[in-house]
């Protein structure tokens, strides 16, 4: 039987990497918050990676490889043909989900979300000078179609080019978004003249019996349409940067007038790392795919043993679970009372919206299951 991905224990973590999650924290909290996994690096992935730097291939990079890497895996993974004449590689998801808004609307221009949802969509919304508008997700973590339409409705009244900033599989409640809803998003933003930028980042990290995973750029009506990937989260890559914008073939006038500095954001190493990923590293994530799925079974056991008040839904993908701990008694931020009295940090509910997130709190489970176990009994003992 092979030797689990992850299995490292919390004190050799802790010697050994030196990433915000281990460092931002004193040593006797447990780091369950950022989305960072404690995994052993994938080995096509390290071998690309030193045998660039033995040979000096340390420059500048070069998109078309990439672009056709990526188009690579998404045929096999989802049977999605991408037009490699329309996209371009930029330094990473948030990055260019961020152009594409700055193309998209005007300063001080409207930009719908969907909380709770990434935290930093918020902070590059405000970053680039644009102004938020919320369509909130069902209590079900749903795309909501009536409040898409309001939101719509509300942030082109007054004639503004407005974008909507869509979380494809949604972080962090884990829902993989259907083709029905996607579909019903996209006739919704051509109604309304709204475009639709998709960060698609978790598209990796899908479990096998759920629901599989749609680009949203392969339903009808997303022609005009934008998608930002990376394989940065499936492989644990977050320190090797490059992503890829994509349009469908109704923006690619758009794409045109991206200009072509963004581009040199991207990592030479890092994008040299994701095409060893996407093309020598399937096994890899298929193994580690496993062993996050006995880890979110466990998670399950432990919070229905331990922690019974907190309620939760399996997510169908990411390796993030949203905890409902409203019945806790813990206030508003249950993080913050877990990191004080457990010494477990988890990422702050109210983070991923205001008030679709007060009473949450986000946990990473891509750990090793003692950690995890760990973490659940320290929670549990300070409630």
């Amino acid at each position: 039987m092979p030797t689990p991905l992850l299995r490292a224990p919390e004190a050799e973590l802790r010697r050994d990497r030196t990433s915000v999650k281990w460092v931002a924290f004193p040593a006797d909290v447990l780091p369950l918050w950022v989305a960072e996994m404690d995994v052993d690096p994938c080995p096509a992935v390290v071998e690309a990676v030193s045998s660039a730097v033995r040979r000096g291939d340390t420059g500048y990079g070069w998109g078309p490889r990439y672009a056709a890497a990526v188009a690579r895996y998404a045929d096999d993974a989802w049977g999605w043909e991408v037009d490699t004449e329309a996209a371009m590689i930029v330094p990473d998801v948030m990055i260019g989900a961020a152009e594409l808004l700055r193309l998209l609307t005007e300063e001080g221009g409207p930009v719908i979300v969907s909380p709770p949802v990434y935290d930093s969509f918020f902070g590059f919304v405000e970053a680039i000078g644009r102004r938020r508008v919320d369509a909130p997700l069902t209590a079900e973590g749903r795309l909501d179609p009536d409040r898409l339409r309001e939101a719509f409705r509300e942030a082109t009244a007054r004639g503004e080019r407005a974008a909507y900033l869509l979380c494809n599989p949604q972080n962090p409640t884990g829902t993989v978004h259907s083709p029905a809803e996607l579909a019903t998003l996209a006739a919704l933003a051509e109604e309304h003249g709204v475009r639709v930028v998709a960060d698609e980042i978790h598209a990796p990290v899908v479990y096998a019996g759920g629901p599989r995973f749609t680009p949203y750029l392969t339903v009808a009506g997303a022609e005009r349409g934008f998608s930002v990937f990376s394989p940065s989260k499936g492989w644990n890559l977050a320190g090797l940067k490059s992503a890829l914008v994509m349009v469908g073939p109704g923006a690619r006038e758009d794409l045109r007038r991206l200009h072509e500095v963004h581009t040199h954001g991207s990592s030479h190493v890092g994008a040299i790392a994701h095409v060893a990923a996407m093309d020598a590293g399937r096994a890899w994530l298929a193994r580690l795919l496993g062993e996050l799925d006995a880890n979110r079974a466990l998670l399950g056991r432990l919070l229905a043993e331990h922690l019974p008040a907190v309620r939760w839904r399996a997510p169908d993908a990411t390796y993030l679970a949203w905890l409902d701990c409203r019945d806790l008694g813990l206030g508003d931020d249950p993080a913050a009372v877990f990191r004080s009295r457990a010494r477990v940090a988890l990422g702050s509910g109210p983070a991923y919206g205001r008030s679709a997130g007060r009473g949450f709190a986000r946990l990473n489970f891509a750990t090793c299951p003692a950690v995890l176990e760990d973490a659940v009994r320290r929670m549990a003992a300070a409630t």
